[in-house]
């Protein structure tokens, strides 16, 4: 259905940049956020409140978030793993959470060190601190679709555990084709299936590029009703515990497609320029300063 509103969720300065192999200065990272506020984003994610030994290109999480300029109508969100990395990101002024596990017992263990089970049990302290703050949290389920261990999984396990976040307490669950290799043959069903247990204007979709099929993933979502996706500015990303992995869906080839299918975004294109020129630069491994 064309016309329908279609919110992005901006990834970049996090899920874009935490697998950068050069460490992107804290002053880049809040330039590149507010080019992205500029533009007209209401959901950013801007970083990442875990462990520098893990994640060192998130080392700088607090800095970032107290750093950025707050604004009507935006809402900051970061990525935690446990209740420390949660009340640290609400004391640096997070207005959303995510909380991540995945539909592959083999891939949460290589990403999260723990199982599924165990992933879940972690988050209860952090949906318990963010309810008590009036504060949203939103739930990742990664390797969705397809895991780089486990091979193909079955729809039945990603219902299975976007069930179970939002019996937690998540206000939303981000479906996640972490390393790309979904089609559209196999999300149509993944999408059926979990929508059994999710209301759809609670689910988001996330996909990477890796195969070329980021859009074609798109059109199958917004068959199902879904109107929330992720996408990185310049495509940026990846993912460490997941080979092959290639970047996100871009931004800028997202905003094209649905204004072609005569969705509206609500962002500026003109403004998201400057963005895509800064994150093209980070992807090159070098400083927009040094240009």
């Amino acid at each position: 259905m064309t016309g329908d509103k279609v919110t992005i969720v901006e990834v970049g300065p996090r899920d874009g940049l935490q697998n950068e192999k050069r460490i992107v200065s804290t002053e880049d990272k809040l330039a590149l956020i507010e080019l992205l506020a500029q533009a007209g984003f209401s959901r950013i994610e801007a970083t990442a409140f875990v462990s520098p030994k893990w994640v060192p290109q998130m080392a700088d999480h607090d800095a970032v978030m107290r750093g950025i300029p707050r604004r009507s109508g935006l809402t900051l969100s970061a990525l935690v793993p446990n209740e420390q990395g949660a009340l640290a990101a609400i004391q640096a002024g997070a207005r959303e959470l995510a909380v991540f596990t995945s539909a592959s017992e083999t891939f949460a263990q290589k990403n999260i060190n723990c199982s599924i089970a165990e992933s879940l049990q972690r988050f209860r302290p952090v949906l318990a601190l963010a309810a008590a703050r009036d504060i949203a949290v939103r739930g990742y389920v990664s390797c969705a679709v397809e895991c780089p261990y486990e091979g193909p999984i079955e729809p039945a396990a990603a219902r299975s555990v976007s069930a179970r976040l939002l019996d937690l307490g998540c206000s939303e669950i981000a479906i996640a084709d972490t390393i790309g290799r979904a089609t559209p043959e196999r999300v149509e069903p993944m999408l059926a299936e979990v929508l059994q247990a999710v209301p759809r204007r609670q689910l988001a979709c996330h996909f990477h590029d890796t195969s070329g099929l980021a859009l074609s993933n798109v059109d199958v979502a917004l068959g199902h009703g879904i109107r929330t996706f992720d996408s990185a500015i310049g495509g940026l990303g990846g993912c460490p515990y997941a080979p092959g992995a290639a970047g996100n869906l871009a931004t800028e080839r997202l905003l094209e497609h649905l204004d072609r299918h005569g969705h509206v975004h609500g962002i500026d294109r003109d403004a998201l320029a400057g963005a895509l020129q800064m994150a093209q630069s980070l992807k090159e491994n070098r400083s927009v300063r040094e240009t």
